[in-house]
């Protein structure tokens, strides 16, 4: 069709040799036409063999337009920004190295658009583990559980609608014209706070479940606390700029975490304080363990009965330790 807008696909990326190929591979797949796309690659002097696995998907197939930039700055909102700048597409689609949209994906996305959904449009994520483990398959399992995610729709089924924010994100150039870029001063949460800004302009953030794409979680328990610690710290930075945007399912892990550590001093001099910290332990693994119990009955894997709740517990302790650190450090530099 000759109204069919160019799209700019932005990949900002950093060590992501495992996951990069599975990408390209499904941009190469799109049932959008590939003369309107470009795939434009900023990438945070990868180490591995990120750029080499670029460059031999680029050999192998020279009629798919690929970009590739050098991310000095290696923070994810400065590739997403450079890329932004060079992107040539009137629709800019952001996807990460680890995630492997759909063939539908930027043709829904363009759709949404063309029907004036919102602002900044995206879909659900279906989570798959990020390695062939045992442990690997508990974490994704629950990135996408309810006691992991809380009401994170697009992490959960959820209907077309206005929503807070929404993975990655598609956009028209202008939007950036009219309230900015990311902002490059958060190493995370960098689009949440975008999405914030959009809703601040009266603008629409707006969940479609047909965008669907497969996202990897992290493979092992260390390398999720570090992701989901990184996810508190910012979030903290983030918030004193938009407190509003505050929601119960961020909340829960900095209070509970604040609580348990409390309750850890106390119990070293009141009786109350340790029968109180026995129950609060006794009631979280209570529920960890029903919901670990549960999923390894469903799918008749034993091993999500240890792996879910050592997860999910991984994801709420980094996240609110993250959180409450980010909010201490701010006050001793602040003093």
């Amino acid at each position: 069709m000759p109204d069919q807008p160019t799209v700019s696909i932005i990949v900002p990326c950093y060590n992501e040799q495992a996951t990069i190929g599975k990408l390209l591979d499904s941009l190469r797949a799109q049932t959008y036409p590939h003369d309107k796309m470009e795939v434009v690659i900023a990438d945070g002097m990868s180490t591995d063999g990120t750029r080499t696995e670029i460059e031999s998907f680029k050999r192998r197939h020279p009629g798919f337009e690929i970009r590739v930039m050098e991310n000095r700055a290696r923070t994810i909102p400065s590739g997403v920004n450079q890329a932004i700048r060079e992107a040539r597409g009137a629709i800019l689609i952001r996807l990460d190295a680890h995630s492997m949209p759909i063939p539908e994906y930027v043709e829904r996305c363009v759709t949404a658009h063309q029907n004036h959904r919102g602002d900044n449009i995206g879909g659900v994520w279906e989570i798959r583990p990020g390695a062939e483990t045992r442990m690997a398959e508990s974490i994704a399992a629950a990135a996408a559980h309810p006691l992991g995610v809380g009401d994170a729709l697009y992490r959960l089924n959820a209907k077309a609608g206005a929503v807070d924010t929404v993975p990655f994100g598609s956009f028209r150039r202008e939007l950036i014209e009219r309230i900015g870029a990311f902002d490059e001063t958060l190493l995370s949460n960098e689009d949440y706070e975008f999405n914030a800004r959009v809703r601040q302009a009266g603008g629409v953030v707006w969940l479609d479940p047909s965008i669907r794409c497969v996202y990897f979680s992290r493979p092992t328990l260390g390398k999720l606390a570090a992701q989901y610690w990184r996810y508190g710290f910012w979030k903290f930075r983030m918030l004193r700029r938009y407190p509003h945007t505050l929601r119960w399912r961020q909340a829960l892990p900095p209070v509970f975490v604040l609580i348990f550590a409390a309750l850890i001093v106390l119990s070293l001099w009141f009786g109350v304080a340790r029968a109180l910290l026995a129950a609060q332990l006794s009631v979280y693994f209570f529920a960890l363990g029903l919901a670990g119990s549960t999923l390894a009955i469903r799918t008749r894997k034993g091993f999500h009965l240890w792996g879910l709740p050592s997860a999910i517990a991984t994801m709420h302790f980094s996240w609110g330790a993250g959180f409450l650190w980010s909010g201490l450090a701010g006050m001793f530099k602040n003093g």
